[in-house]
C-alpha cells in the first residue's frame, strides 16, 4: 500500500507552516507543500492542473485570503481566494477520490451569542470576510460533501503575522498600549490547530461512520478577550509596558469584529488523542519558539 500523500495548500502561512514543522514527526504521510505561486488561488485551471499532477489522498486547504478589513474594499479578490478556490480545489478532489480538510472561521457567526457556539447554529456573517469564508464552505461542501470544515479563530504562532507577535512588538516600542476588552474568544495556536489536523486525518474511518456535514470548531480552551490576551502576553514576556482596556467603539475598523466568537469544541475532542491544551499553556509554548 502506498505512503498517503498529504497535499497542503498556504504552506507559507501560519498553519501551513506549523504543519512542516510537524511533518517529520508524522512518517506515516507523505507531504507536499504547496504555496501560493505553485498554487494559484484566482486561476481555476492551473490550481486543478497541479492538484492533479500531484495527485494526493488528502488535500488539506490553508490557503486562504485574511485581511480581514482589506476585504471590504478587495471584495472580488477576497471573495474568489475564500469562495471560489476552496470549492474549485474540492470539485479535484472528487474527480480524483481523494479527501479534504478546509480552514474556515469564527466570523461566519453573528458574534452576538451567549453561550459557546456549536457547529450547527446558524451562521450570519459579521463582515464580508466572513461571509467569503462562509462561501466558502457552502463550495467545498457542494463539491465534496463528506469534506471536512474546521473553523477556528484568534490564531497566532511564531509565523507569519499575528496578535502575539504584533503586541511584542508594540511592547517593546512603547511604554503604554490600548486594547479592546469587549471581544470574547479563544486564541487558537497554530501548532495545536496543525496537529489536530492530522489526527483528523488519522481519525477519518471513524469520522467517516457518521452523517454529513463533518463541520468540526477548534480553539485552545479558556474565553478571555483581547485585552486579557494582551496581558498575558505582557506577562509572559517580562513586559513592563502597560497595557489598558478600551471598548471597541474607541479603536474603530473596517470590518466589523464579533463582540462574541467562543466556540464550543465538544465535537471535535471526540476524535483527538489528547485533551485541548489551554491557551495560555499553548502562549508560553510560542514564547518559547520565539526566545521570549
Amino acid at each position: 500500500m502506498s505512503t498517503p500523500i498529504i497535499l497542503v495548500t498556504g504552506a507559507n502561512g501560519q498553519v501551513g507552516s506549523e504543519l512542516r514543522d510537524l511533518a517529520a514527526q508524522w512518517p506515516a504521510f507523505e507531504f507536499h507543500f504547496a504555496t501560493r505561486e505553485e498554487i494559484p488561488l484566482d486561476d481555476r485551471e492551473k490550481l486543478q492542473a497541479v492538484i492533479q499532477a500531484i495527485r494526493p489522498h488528502w488535500v488539506i486547504n490553508c490557503a486562504a485570503y485574511t485581511a480581514v478589513d482589506k476585504s471590504e474594499t478587495e471584495r472580488e479578490l477576497a471573495m474568489t481566494i475564500n469562495g471560489k478556490a476552496p470549492g474549485w480545489i474540492a470539485e479535484k478532489c472528487r474527480d480524483l477520490g481523494a479527501h479534504m480538510i478546509h480552514l474556515s472561521t469564527d466570523y461566519v457567526f453573528h458574534g452576538e451569542a451567549v453561550h459557546p457556539y456549536r457547529e450547527d447554529d446558524p451562521v450570519h456573517p459579521v463582515n464580508y470576510y466572513g461571509e467569503t469564508k462562509l462561501e466558502g464552505e457552502r463550495t467545498v461542501l457542494a463539491a465534496l460533501p463528506d469534506a471536512m470544515i474546521v473553523r477556528t479563530a484568534w490564531v497566532y504562532s511564531a509565523h507569519g503575522h499575528n496578535f502575539v507577535k504584533t503586541m511584542l512588538r508594540l511592547m517593546s516600542e512603547r511604554k503604554e498600549i490600548n486594547v479592546v476588552d469587549d471581544q470574547w474568544g479563544r486564541p487558537t495556536y497554530a501548532r495545536d490547530l496543525a496537529a489536530t489536523l492530522l489526527h483528523l486525518v488519522e481519525a477519518w474511518p471513524q469520522i467517516n461512520q457518521h452523517p454529513t456535514p463533518h463541520i468540526f470548531h477548534y480553539s485552545n480552551t479558556g474565553a478571555i478577550t483581547w485585552f486579557q490576551f494582551a496581558q498575558a502576553i505582557s506577562e509572559l514576556s517580562g513586559s513592563d509596558c502597560l497595557v489598558h482596556p478600551i471598548p471597541s467603539s474607541a479603536y474603530p475598523t473596517p470590518a466589523k469584529r464579533p463582540a462574541y466568537s467562543v466556540m464550543n469544541t465538544d465535537k471535535i475532542r471526540t476524535y483527538l488523542p489528547d485533551a485541548i491544551p489551554h491557551w495560555k499553556d499553548s502562549l508560553h509554548q510560542c514564547l518559547t519558539a520565539l526566545g521570549r
